[in-house]
């Protein structure tokens, strides 16, 4: 294990401001969202959408890091440089989604674990060579009545572990993603609690395993209600809840937090992100962005009445504006709208 180049690498996904967008949707859905603006998903469509997300002018200012499907990883932009290249090439640090499809998990009530570890290290090898830097798991978990399950909680949690170590041995800096999703009527207590216990388990898991948590970043949920709690929060209360979330659990040893959306828009998701970085404190850890629908979303809507065509100048120039907003935010210094980031009783809607 080379622990003085995943160090480096974290440090560079790390760099204050910047953060990572999340493109590896797989051509299924990515194929599910060209669909509903009358685009046809082939894979030419696919490699041009994609590059204008890391080509976009003015978007490596703001990006450290992409993560990339593996389909992304072997297709070329227009100059015919491999994409991995390509976003090395403007500082942004290149990685790969590796985990397959979800299973269900016997002994629970229909909650999922991930697959793919038993091929996981041949893989990484394969990504290395292409150019990938780091990998990204995502373990879902969902808050109901019965859920999470302790057993769905541990076996979620050891995987991220087995896969961070898998991901080290083969040279990749292992970034872990537990997903406690929005779906749900519970509270914000609720949420602290529930993500308490996943991330506690998952760093005694990593623990456990001798996983080099210098090495390593997490990719996590913002702690918020559930869509339909009937509770009212302000951003500043989500941030507060986020704060006392890592506080209590979160290593020092981890460089950095990169939040997902999760199926907040835009202006939410920005004004959570900044009051969390205006609450911090003294926390140690660089807190930012790992972005998908929250930035990929509106950018679709600009497709709409185009004839099948993506207008990708017109996606290029709201994409970066976008960029600029989250990449404010992550320093604390984005000026959101008098209801942003706020939980309205009832009134959110997933992306």
């Amino acid at each position: 294990m080379a622990k003085a180049q995943l160090q480096i690498t974290c440090a560079s996904i790390c760099t204050p401001g910047k953060g990572i967008t999340a493109c590896d949707e797989g051509p299924g859905t990515i194929g599910g969202r060209f669909e509903k603006v009358g685009v046809e998903n082939t894979e030419e469509n696919r490699r041009a959408y994609r590059q204008m997300l890391f080509e976009a002018p003015g978007a490596s200012e703001h990006l450290s890091a992409a993560i990339l499907d593996p389909e992304t990883m072997y297709q070329k932009n227009d100059a015919g440089v491999l994409f991995p290249e390509a976003l090395a090439k403007l500082g942004i640090v290149p990685g790969v989604k590796p985990h397959l499809k979800v299973y269900k998990l016997p002994g629970t009530g229909g909650e999922t674990v991930m697959q793919g570890l038993d091929s996981l290290a041949a893989r990484c090898k394969e990504y290395k060579a292409a150019g990938a830097k780091f990998a990204k798991w995502r373990s879902p978990l969902v808050i109901t009545e019965s859920a999470p399950s302790d057993l769905a909680i541990e076996a979620n949690m050891r995987d991220l572990a087995r896969y961070a170590l898998i991901c080290q041995d083969e040279g990749l800096v292992p970034i872990v993603e537990p997903d406690v999703v929005m779906q749900g009527t519970h509270d914000l207590e609720t949420a602290i609690a529930v993500n308490v216990k996943v991330q506690a388990t998952l760093y005694k898991a990593m623990l456990d395993h001798g996983v080099f948590m210098e090495g390593t970043i997490l990719k996590t949920n913002m702690v918020n209600p559930g869509l339909d709690c009937p509770v009212s929060y302000t951003a500043e209360e989500i941030a507060e809840a986020n704060i006392t979330t890592l506080r209590r659990v979160m290593p020092v040893a981890i460089p950095g937090v990169n939040f997902l959306s999760g199926g907040q828009n835009l202006e939410d998701a920005a004004a959570r992100l900044n009051a969390i970085n205006r609450t911090k404190g003294n926390s140690p850890w660089n807190l930012s962005f790992s972005w998908s629908a929250a930035l990929q979303m509106p950018l679709f809507e600009l497709c709409k009445g185009k004839g099948g065509k993506m207008p990708l100048e017109e996606m290029s120039a709201l994409y970066v504006k976008e960029l600029q907003v989250a990449s404010a935010a992550a320093l604390g210094k984005h000026t959101p709208g008098p209801e942003e980031g706020a939980h309205v009783a009832k009134q959110l809607v997933a992306a």
